[in-house]
């Protein structure tokens, strides 16, 4: 999703495929899943006599992923504000007492 969503005109099947390190069969399967969530279109193409699979994030995707980037950073930031209680000795779970 990361590379669709930078790329919004879409991207080779081959092009996903080197970006994201995966086996035919398996950014195959990421793709058909996301297809079926309408996440993303996949269209074949025949141009030059060859056929071309191209893959688009569609608005939902776009929509969905900054949904979840939210989420992460919220996490992130969770995480940051729990490492400094810890680290001040604030939390109130930590036995002082070791």
């Amino acid at each position: 999703m990361t590379s669709l969503a930078a790329h919004p005109r879409g991207l080779t099947f081959n092009e996903l495929k080197t970006f994201c390190a995966l086996t035919d069969g398996n950014l195959n399967r990421h793709l058909q899943v996301l297809a079926d969530a309408k996440l993303v279109v996949i269209t074949k193409l025949t141009s030059r006599s060859r056929r071309e699979t191209r893959c688009r994030i569609t608005t939902l995707g776009s929509k969905r992923y900054i949904d979840y980037l939210a989420v992460l950073e919220q996490i992130l930031q969770d995480a940051a504000e729990r490492r400094k209680v810890v680290a001040l000795g604030k939390d109130p779970r930590v036995n002082s007492q070791g």
